[in-house]
């Protein structure tokens, strides 16, 4: 195993940040091209130093040599408002991502196992995310690594 520590990320990381939304939003854009536009990525800069600053959006990377080898975005939720569903806390990982020079290196649990941490200290009932039809190595990763489905979004193009 390599030796990597996990933090929360920092205005200074963004351009690695960057290279990394690149990366992940190629695997979207190369199994879903009618729905992720090709060589975009999920936030611009301005966005990324307000989510930076947010604490209801931590982001966390995996640092390794001085360099940013992955991350997890993650945002706090809670249905406060329906009657019908429990007012559980979850922290949703919205984007994880391991750079892909560095996948095989246990960089992605050490994330997961760091946000697990993170959310049972933060108060959270479970941890949750989403998985792209068609990302088969996330899948196989997170399956891995003790996620479950809860639930299965479909669609009909029309």
């Amino acid at each position: 195993m390599c030796e990597v520590t996990i933090r929360r990320a920092k205005f200074k990381d963004i351009p690695q940040l960057d290279k990394l939304l690149f990366e992940v939003h190629k695997i979207h854009s190369d199994i879903r091209p009618d729905l992720f536009t090709v060589g975009e990525k999920k936030y611009t800069d301005e966005e990324l130093e307000r989510i930076i600053v947010d604490e209801q959006k931590p982001i966390f990377v995996a640092e390794h040599n001085g360099k940013v080898k992955g991350y997890a975005f993650c945002i706090f939720k809670q249905n406060l408002e329906s009657k019908s569903v429990t007012n559980i806390k979850t922290l949703y990982i919205d984007d994880l991502c391991v750079d892909e020079d560095t996948r095989g290196m246990h960089i992605g649990t050490k994330l997961y196992n760091h946000v697990i941490d993170f959310a049972r200290k933060s108060g959270c009932y479970n941890v949750t995310l989403n998985v792209w039809a068609g990302n088969d190595g996330a899948m196989k990763f997170y399956e891995r690594i003790g996620f479950k489905i809860q639930k299965i979004g479909m669609e009909t193009i029309l």
